[in-house]
């Protein structure tokens, strides 16, 4: 019931925090749900069925790329473009699975990298496509013709940002409290088992690796639309770090503290980058501190002082 509660509190304070903050507080949420998606996206795999990887934003960058082309190049429908940027990312996915799921930890960790990395030389090399190194930019926010209100509007992006997390959030909620999700955890804690109760453990691996790249979409989607803008970084090696100190931090295997984890580094970043040109050094100070002091991540921090609380009460 507690636990509930403070869903509904986080909701509501979501609803109406624009109302009290400034534009460019607004618009620092709106992106850190879009990464708190790909966090929790990416928990699917890290932390759902223990592989490490290091290419999942091959996805999201893809999905953005798709929409970033489409709108410049071709037509520029949103829900057409949206759905192609989502069709792209599990096409990537699949593609990525059929080899990385062959393999295990260290393995499947090398594999995804060195396939995302060959995205990151694509992106680079067709320029005639992607515009190289400079990327693709002035990518227009979608207009929607049953909204009487625009999208550029800092207040109602993060609203429409908001409606995606929350569906995303519930999509994969449902998914590892589902029997597929159990089966994964299963899979996760001893494959051989549940081989052996007849699960055809690669593919419901491969699904549930597709479902993640889908849902990593869509966290591509709605940051070009943030940006305006998408270049190989968005496919790159930092991009994918990012996500997986995200995970770390706010704690694999749990969905909120991806989320969580996304937040804190969002704020993070965008102070520490005020201070400094040099904000990598600072995450990756923030990565070693996390792996040494806190491999559960603060939700796990969270989880032993409620328990501590309890059993000396």
């Amino acid at each position: 019931m507690r636990k509930w509660a403070a869903v509904i509190a986080i909701f509501l304070g979501l609803v109406f925090l624009p109302q009290f903050i400034s534009t460019y507080y607004v618009n620092l949420l709106a992106l850190a749900l879009i990464y708190a998606i790909f966090a929790m996206s990416l928990d699917l795999v890290f932390g759902y069925m223990d592989m490490p990887t290091l290419g999942h934003a091959a996805f999201s960058g893809v999905a953005a790329y798709a929409i970033g082309i489409f709108s410049k190049d071709v037509l520029a429908v949103f829900w057409l473009n949206f759905l192609l940027g989502i069709g792209m990312a599990c096409v990537v996915a699949a593609l990525f699975g059929l080899l990385a799921l062959r393999t295990r930890e260290a393995y499947f960790f090398m594999i995804t990298l060195a396939m995302a990395q060959m995205l990151w030389g694509i992106a680079i090399k067709w320029r005639s496509l992607t515009r190289g190194e400079d990327g693709i930019s002035s990518i227009p926010r979608p207009y929607l013709s049953f909204l009487p209100w625009s999208l550029g509007d800092a207040s109602i992006y993060f609203y429409f940002v908001l409606f995606f997390f929350i569906i995303a959030s519930i999509i994969m909620y449902i998914m590892v409290r589902s029997p597929f999700g159990h089966v994964i955890s299963g899979i996760r804690e001893c494959e051989q088992r549940m081989r052996a109760l007849g699960f055809n453990t690669k593919l419901y691996n491969y699904i549930w690796f597709i479902i993640a790249g889908c849902l990593a979409g869509v966290a591509g989607n709605l940051l070009v639309y943030y940006n305006g803008f998408v270049s190989p970084a968005d496919v790159g090696i930092t991009t994918s770090a990012e996500g997986f100190l995200m995970v770390l931090l706010g704690g694999p295997g749990t969905l909120i503290g991806p989320a969580i984890g996304a937040v804190v580094i969002v704020l993070l970043k965008n102070i520490i980058s005020g201070w400094t040109t040099r904000w990598l050094l600072f995450i990756g100070l923030i990565y070693v501190l996390v792996v040494i002091f806190t491999p559960n991540g603060i939700l796990g921090l969270v989880n032993k002082f409620i328990l501590k609380k309890r059993v000396t009460t």
